[in-house]
Formats: structure tokens, sequence, C-alpha cells
């Protein structure tokens, strides 16, 4: 059976159609959080004028659970598989439109986003774990750019979709109705439409052990075994290789700037008197820029190498953070949010690329859900930092500073301490 599998884009487009259409319906179920939730907290949900700190307890919670259960899921898929992992954190999900819906206060938001980051962990994880194991090496970056192409459009568009929603029915009955018809709908096509691919993971391990990819010399981490327990994958991840520490550490800053966009630019721009439907599209610009651009940010990695995009991403995300409270009006607003969205577009596939790059196929799931761990507490170290400087400072600008100097300093750590991946254009010796 493993020598009949076929691996490819071209090959397995039908079921890498489905899996990006459950990425785009992952990227929606977060998106639906993003736009009413935050800027309505003070006159929706009772969360007092300027306490950042309580304001941001939601992303906290988001970013500790998902960056938990991306390292869960990664184990996890290659025991019991993709598939189910898959159908799990969609079931998790079920109960969140109801919880907004019905909640008293801010902590059923908390609660909500806890559910919610239990389901992006799981899911999203597995969306990317699957089409890896579909593709050949080289449509790694492209397959990723697709990948998180498909979710950021997703994300953007459930912050402009609810915040129409929220201005005709109501926020609760928006997001109510919204996020039941995504769930719902994304359930049942995992369940009727997706396959599980891990047997061609056991097949791509089979032809490296026969020396079938003699060509492909990838520069895996020294001293490894081929099955490393937790611990030890762990630690190579996180700190025992230079380079897989510097990648974990870029995905963890720039999270930093997915935080401030999710809790403090709906606020900021609510503040200037921007209407729902207008925070939606301004933020939708950030969220469609670094979707679209990933179409060709990832192909393009494929072609001149990893490093150098990772690296330039950083900066120019930075600068993008640091341009939108430096004028007013919808139009900069708007080309600060596309020149952070771009920025976030040159990284975000190819960070991943650059993990699975050199990452064995036998614990490559892991590395990913290690390197995902990481990254998504980035929602939680970030959102905890950017609070601190908007309330010690007493002015939400503060924020947007915070998050461009560790966005910059995150990219020199990446510049000295990264290499670049590509098996092909910096192969092992």
């Amino acid at each position: 059976m493993a020598t009949a599998m076929k691996y490819g884009i071209r090959a397995n487009w039908r079921q890498i159609l489905q899996q990006l259409l459950q990425v785009l319906f992952v990227g929606m179920a977060l998106g639906m959080m993003r736009t009413v939730v935050p800027a309505l907290a003070e006159s929706e949900f009772g969360v007092p004028r300027d306490s950042f700190m309580l304001l941001v307890a939601f992303v906290v919670a988001f970013g500790l659970v998902k960056g938990t259960m991306n390292f869960v899921a990664g184990r996890l898929a290659e025991r019991i598989g993709r598939r189910p992992v898959l159908l799990i954190g969609w079931l998790t999900a079920l109960p969140i439109p109801l919880l907004i819906y019905f909640a008293p206060a801010w902590s059923w938001i908390v609660a909500a986003t806890v559910l919610l980051g239990v389901n992006q962990g799981l899911t999203w994880s597995m969306t990317q774990t699957a089409k890896l194991d579909l593709t050949r090496a080289d449509q790694r970056g492209v397959v990723i750019g697709l990948n998180e192409f498909a979710g950021y459009v997703g994300v953007a568009s459930a912050g402009v979709a609810t915040g129409y929603a929220a201005s005709v029915l109501g926020p609760r009955a928006g997001l109510l109705w919204f996020g039941a018809a995504v769930i719902g709908l994304a359930t049942l096509l995992a369940l009727m439409a997706v396959v599980e691919t891990l047997p061609w993971a056991h097949a791509e391990l089979k032809r490296h052990a026969a020396g079938a990819a003699g060509a492909l010399r990838p520069r895996y981490p020294h001293g490894v075994s081929t099955h490393p327990t937790t611990r030890e994958i762990f630690a190579l991840m996180s700190w025992r290789d230079r380079r897989m520490a510097a990648l974990c550490q870029a995905g963890l800053v720039e999270k930093f700037v997915d935080a401030l966009v999710w809790v403090f630019w709906p606020v900021y721009l609510h503040r200037q008197g921007v209407s729902l439907p207008g925070i939606g599209w301004i933020v939708g610009v950030y969220g469609f820029t670094w979707g679209g651009a990933q179409l060709f940010a990832g192909r393009f990695s494929d072609k001149i190498g990893r490093h150098r995009l990772n690296v330039g991403g950083m900066w120019l995300c930075g600068i993008g953070v640091a341009l939108l409270p430096l004028g007013t009006g919808s139009a900069w607003w708007s080309m600060s949010a596309a020149i952070a969205g771009l920025g976030m577009a040159l990284l975000y596939p190819n960070l991943s690329a650059a993990i699975a790059d050199i990452s064995h196929p036998n614990w490559r799931a892991s590395a990913i859900g290690i390197y995902r761990f990481w990254r998504d507490l980035g929602y939680a170290v970030g959102a905890l930092g950017l609070g601190a400087a908007a309330a010690l400072g007493g002015r939400i600008e503060n924020a947007f500073w915070f998050v461009a100097i560790a966005m910059g300093l995150s990219g020199l750590v990446l510049y000295y301490w990264g290499e670049e991946t590509h098996p092909f254009l910096n192969p092992a010796a």
C-alpha cells in the first residue's frame, strides 16, 4: 500500500481542497471573536474603560490553551491519526456561540475563548500537518502558504461579516447565528469528507529508510533518534538546536502583533469613532493582505529560501504596527494594516516551512506541534506585555510601541541564530 501512495498537490488535489475548506472554517471561528467582542467589551460585556489587563484576559487564556493544545495535537496525531484530532477540535467548539449569546459577564467570554483555544489548537494544527503529509518537500512553502491563506482569509472575512451581522441583528444574535453556521458546517464536512493522512507519513518514513530520497539532504539536527521522547523533542526545539530555538522565539514574538490586532486595534479604532463595519474592514485589510500575500510568499520561499523572508517579514511587520497610531483616517490606518499584513505574510508560512524542512518525518508532527506551542503562547505573553505597557503608561498607544520594538529585536535574534533550511538550497554536508 505504501508504494502505491502518491505525493504532491496535483496527485492529492481533492483532499487538499477539503483541508483548505476546513482551515477556512477554522479561521472564521477565530475571526468571529476579533471585531465585535473587543470593540463592545465595555458597553456589552461590562469591562470598565481602560481596564487593559482585564481586557486582555481572554486573549491570555486563548494563548495558553491553544499553545498547549498545539503540543498535544502533534503527539496525539502520531498515535490516533489526524482526522480524529480534527473532529475532537470541532466538537469542542459547538458550545461557543451559546456562551457568547447568553454571557452575563466578561468571564463567560473568557470561558468561550478557552474552548476556542482548544478548537484552534487541534483543528489548525491538523489541517497543516495533513497537507504536509500529502505533499512533496519542494512544495512545503506553497502548501503552507495555501493553508495560511485560507485560514486568514477566513479570519478577515469573519471579522467583516460579524461587524455587519452585529449592526443588523445585534452583537449577541449576530455572533450566535454566524458561529453556529460555521462550526456546524465544518463539523459535518470533517466527518463526511476528510480522509486520514497518517498512512502517507508512514510511507514517507519507509522511503527515507530505504534511501528512496537520496537527492534530498535536509539539515536534520544531529544526535537525535528517529523516535525521540516527548522530553527530548521539546528540549531539541526549545533550546538544544539553535536554529529551532531561533524559529520558535520568532514565532512566539510575531504573535504579539496578532494579540495587538485582536485586542487593541478594535478598541483604538472604536475610540476614534470608527463604526463596527469600518473596524471590520480596517482590521480586514491586515487579514486579507496577510492571507493573500502568503500565496506568493510561500511559493517564493521554495525558490529563494526561507531565512531572508522570515527576517525581513519580522522587521516589516513591526514597521506597520508602529505606523498605525502615528496618523489618522481610514486610508492611513488601512495602509499601516496592509504593511503589517505583508510582513506577516512573508514570515508566517515560512517559519513553519523552515521547521518542516529540518524535522524528520517520524517526528515532524511533534516538531510542528511544539513550534506552534511556542508560537501561540505568544498570544498570552504578548497580551500580558501589551496590556502592561498600556496600563503602566496610561495610553493605549504604548502597546503599539512595545510590539514594534519586540518584533525588531526578535528579527535580529533570528538573523544571527537562524540559517537557510531549504533542503535543496542548503543541503546537509
